[in-house]
């Protein structure tokens, strides 16, 4: 193992030492311009940096000089602008085993080229084109065509050739800007270039034999365009900043923006701003442009705008550089730091007394502030001399003027001069170092006027006894004259009295008792009774006073029970009780607690007991049937001041409780009801009947024939009857029912009486029309699925014969349901007929006339109404007695 470890580091030892001889380096010349700008490429000679020829390939490169820098693939550039004669340092390349190789770089003159080809050797490997990369100096001075650069091919050794230049400049926009001597390969430019417009050109190099074969590669060629400094810096963006007042120090105002056309990152847009102004307010940096404050002290009040001019000028400030200067606006925003300053030291106004709501003066200020912003709105207020109210302070939104106001009548004869103390602040805060609001004293005198009289004390409150005699003197309620604090020449006159207790003397101001003063009148609230007093001077002044009565209470009220009908509930054999109550309208020692006796008159059946204040529990001494009793009772308030009264005591059975008090059976309700309730109910029972009195005027007076119909299509005819009383025939009772004959039905529409047949067992059925007392008998026709026969006559009888002969089996017809069934079927068949002739023999249903009765119509006895409806029949007098009983007979038999 041993063994072949040494085997494998001499192995890799011989090839590495084998590659390093057959890698030789050499130093590289290249010959430049005598100026060369940032990024100019040395192109020449660098395949060595490549390390061609060797067996590595290199992976970095390392410049030992910091103006030059080398790309990946081993070409030189310039980092910055360089004026030289001849240039040396070295490239350090690290290929990919990890080795470091040094190349030594020999950068020379044009003009001394042929000077150091002599002492260096220098051997080119593979080259086939020998142009330099080249530039040009933009916007450069006359005259054209200037030559740049001569370029050549290895071919030309060999071949005559020629050479042909295409790409931007020469085949593409800007046309015809660079020309190239086809023979000698010399490249030249025709016109002045701008660098801002035009940085750099590609462009493309073919070389030619004379026979036109392309001898060599073509050369891709880059002509940069070197800059000049011919564009000095410019203003770009807003110049208008603001700051607030009063900031601090150092507080940044704003970034100020600038842009040069020049070459980026060179001298040529280094660029430095200069104030040319304002600098005791302002500072900005030089060279990143940044502008703050400079002092704590801005003051918008002393300038509220400051132009500030600025220089700006590139080649970091040189005097060579260009330069352009502008001016930027910086606005000072406002704070509160001024209050608002009264314009005078003390202001005076005048007032006449007793004016209400009155603007009294003005107060103007000054606030250095901004205008109608809450920095410059004054709040005024009245700080000193307002303690009962008086005055109201308001501000005048357009000219900021403080409004003072007299909301309540001053009195010159109390304070013919006000000293006020006015505050003025605003409706923010103050900032500053000392804030503080200022305040200025006003003097307000008060003019006087010829007032009214003044009553003294405004109210007056007198203590009176009620029921004193009239004419009684309560009191004396006089006025003074403001001015001459006397009563001398006043009048008294009543303004208000409700009850006209109170007479005043006109001269004097006395009180006197005009009627009698009663504390428990509604007119008296919690015992006091208000009148108003109305004073007139001489000059016609008036003034106004109150006079509370206050009324002493007096025994002059007895116990009374409200109500004196009372309800016992009956339990049995228990002993049932009634609570009495009596109230007085008097108060104390006059009233409770009351006594409670029973009056001479007592029958023993009744005991009090729970006497309380100003109640006692009626009780019964024995059981007592049901009935209303008698009960004299005596009541006296505290003083001894009543009389006897009789209670009404009804005693009615017990139905249920409620809450611990019995509840009297419905029945006896009735016994509670009052005369004017009694009354009302025999009324309504009276009116009511005699509804039903006109209904039946009305149904049984219409004698013309009415025609009815219903739905099944059958037909008949109705009379109208007057009878007012029963006929002969049924004063005897009701119609007897005979087989084979007819009978009345008993039913009625509307006051037409139908009359149908009823037949036997033995099949005969039958059907006429009640007619003027005369019976008009069917034909014989055919319905349904069975025939039927029938003769009849037309006669005076008021029976008539009438046969009916079927031929199928009728033994089921011995009811009154078995023959509506049939006379329906019968009726429908007629409705069927095409021909209709059966149409005015049929029975018709017609409308309801009556109304207003619990009959609803007089023909209540017709097949029509319901079974349940005749209960009616029961209310009905003597009179209506028959006709109630056949009706009741016919219904009966039907069911």
């Amino acid at each position: 193992m041993y063994e072949r470890a040494l085997l494998a580091v001499w192995l890799l030892t011989l090839v590495l030492f084998q590659s390093a001889e057959s890698c030789e380096l050499r130093p590289v010349l290249a010959q430049v311009p005598k100026r060369l700008p940032a990024g100019y490429v040395i192109s020449e000679g660098m395949e060595e940096l490549t390390l061609k020829g060797c067996a590595v390939k290199p992976v970095a490169f390392t410049s030992s000089d910091p103006d030059f820098a080398v790309n990946t693939d081993g070409t030189i550039i310039t980092v910055r602008g360089l004026v030289i004669t001849t240039k040396r340092f070295s490239v350090l390349v690290q290929d990919d085993s990890g080795l470091d190789w040094r190349v030594d770089i020999i950068l020379s003159c044009k003009d001394e080229a042929s000077q150091k080809s002599s002492s260096v050797a220098h051997k080119r490997i593979k080259r086939r084109w020998r142009p330099l990369p080249f530039s040009f100096i933009e916007n450069d001075s006359p005259p054209f065509p200037k030559d740049l650069e001569m370029i050549s091919s290895d071919s030309s050794v060999n071949y005559t050739v020629y050479y042909v230049i295409s790409g931007q400049g020469v085949t593409t926009d800007p046309v015809g800007l660079f020309l190239l001597d086809k023979k000698s390969g010399m490249l030249k430019v025709t016109r002045a270039v701008d660098r801002e417009q035009y940085p750099q050109f590609n462009l493309i190099v073919r070389v030619y034999d004379l026979s036109g074969r392309e001898v060599d590669d073509f050369l891709p060629m880059t002509v940069i365009v070197e800059d000049k400094n011919d564009n000095a810096p410019e203003f770009v963006g807003g110049r208008l900043f603001s700051v607030e007042e009063q900031c601090r120090a150092g507080t940044l105002i704003g970034q100020v923006n600038v842009t040069d056309k020049d070459l980026a990152n060179t001298t040529h847009t280094l660029i430095r701003f200069t104030l040319l102004n304002a600098t005791e307010m302002f500072f900005i940096e030089r060279f990143t442009g940044r502008l703050t404050a400079k002092t704590n002290s801005l003051d918008r009040e002393a300038q509220d705008k400051v132009y500030v001019n600025i220089e700006i000028r590139d080649m970091g400030g040189d005097p060579t550089g260009l330069f352009n200067r502008g001016t930027i606006v910086i606005t000072l925003t406002d704070i509160n730091d001024n209050p608002p300053t009264f314009k005078e030291k003390l202001y005076k106004a005048n007032v006449m007394e007793n004016q209400e709501n009155v603007l009294v003066t003005r107060i103007p200020v000054e606030d250095k502030d901004l205008v109608n912003t809450p920095n410059w709105n004054a709040l005024f207020e009245v700080t000193k001399g307002n303690e009962s109210g008086q005055f109201r302070m308001e501000t005048d939104p357009k000219t900021n003027e403080g409004l003072l106001y007299v909301i309540k009548g001053l009195d010159f004869e109390k304070t013919p001069v006000v000293n006020l103390e006015i505050t003025a602040r605003n409706a923010v805060p103050l900032v500053g170092a000392d804030p503080a609001w200022l305040s200025v004293p006003l003097e307000l005198s008060v003019g006087d006027e010829d007032e009214g009289p003044e009553f003294n004390p405004g109210i007056l409150y007198l203590k009176v006894k009620e029921n004193i005699p009239n004419g009684t003197v309560i009191g004396t309620y006089k006025a003074l004259d403001p001015e001459t604090k006397n009563s001398n020449g006043i009048k008294y006159y009543k303004v208000t009295d409700p009850g006209n207790w109170i007479t005043v003397v006109e001269s004097t101001g006395e009180l006197k008792t005009a009627n009698t003063i009663d504390r428990e009148s509604p007119l008296v609230h919690q015992e006091k009774y208000n009148i108003t007093i109305r004073a007139v001077d001489e000059s016609k002044k008036e003034g106004k006073g109150m006079v509370i009565i206050m009324i002493e209470d007096e025994n002059d009220n007895m116990p009374v029970i409200p109500g004196n009908d009372l309800v016992i509930c009956n339990k049995g054999d228990v002993l049932s009780s009634v609570m009495v109550e009596a109230v007085d309208p008097d108060k104390r020692p006059f009233s409770t607690p009351f006594i409670f006796k029973f009056g001479a008159e007592h029958d023993g059946k009744w005991k009090l007991k729970d006497k309380t204040d100003s109640s006692v529990v009626l009780e019964e001494a024995v059981p007592l049937p049901n009935g209303l009793y008698s009960v004299p009772l005596l009541v006296k308030d505290l003083q001894g001041f009543g009389e006897e009264q009789t209670m009404n005591v009804r005693v009615c059975s017990c139905e249920r409780e409620e809450n611990g008090v019995g509840i009297c059976e419905a029945r006896s309700a009735s016994t509670s009801l009052g005369s004017l309730g009694i009354l009302a109910l025999v009324l309504s029972s009276l009116l009511l009947l005699l509804l039903c009195l006109l209904l039946i005027f009305i149904c049984s007076t219409k004698r013309d024939k009415l025609y009815i119909s219903d739905d099944t299509g059958t037909g008949g005819m109705l009379l109208k009857s007057n009878t007012e009383a029963p006929g002969e025939e049924v004063k005897e009772g009701a119609l007897p029912i005979i087989p084979g004959t007819d009978v009345m039905d008993g039913s009625h529409q509307n006051g037409a009486m139908v009359s149908k047949n009823v037949t036997s067992a033995a099949g005969n059925i039958g059907q006429h029309f009640l007619q003027g007392g005369s019976v008009y008998n069917t034909t014989t026709q055919d319905f349904g699925t069975d025939k039927y026969y029938t003769s009849g006559r037309y006669d005076n009888n008021l029976y008539g014969n009438t046969r009916f002969q079927k031929f199928s089996n009728m033994s089921a017809l011995d009811s009154w349901n078995a023959n509506g069934r049939y006379l329906e079927r019968k009726l429908a068949y007629f409705g069927e007929d095409e021909e209709g002739r059966y149409a005015d023999d049929l029975l018709k249903t017609y409308g309801n006339e009556g109304a207003g009765s619990i009959a609803g119509s007089v023909g209540c006895c017709s097949n029509l109404g319901e079974p349940e409806s005749l209960e009616f029949l029961n209310t009905l007098g003597p009179k209506f007695r028959p006709l109630a009983d056949v009706c009741y007979t016919t219904n009966k038999s039907g069911n």
